[in-house]
């Protein structure tokens, strides 16, 4: 059974910074591309940034320049990088594999932008 395990999530001021963590189990990690995810209240869950098993990597425009994705196949682990925190960040963030596997959303963790 795939799981994910998100963690490192928090509130945070404005300008701030975060580094979550996902810990991958049932799935041969270093075979899949994985990403971050993030859904706001009232919206629908929306990539992040995604990072191949080539390291190659894609963001959303919003986060170009704030957010680094990377990983340590050795733990089965994705890591978010997250600096210069606004207030739009505010979501529950989420990792799975690109595309997504549907059956296999962890429980997420909650990154809240506030002053």
């Amino acid at each position: 059974q795939v799981q994910f395990v998100e963690s490192g999530g928090g509130l945070v001021q404005p300008g701030g910074s975060l580094r979550l963590s996902c810990a991958a189990f049932g799935i041969s990690f270093r075979i899949h591309a994985m990403a971050w995810y993030r859904q706001a209240p009232g919206n629908e869950r929306e990539y992040v940034a995604i990072m191949t098993i080539g390291g190659g990597t894609n963001y959303i425009d919003s986060v170009k320049g704030r957010f680094t994705i990377f990983r340590d196949n050795a733990k089965n682990t994705v890591y978010l990088e997250m600096n210069s925190l606004k207030h739009e960040d505010t979501a529950v963030y989420y990792c799975n594999s690109f595309p997504a596997n549907s059956g296999s959303w962890g429980q997420g963790t909650q990154v809240t932008v506030s002053s």
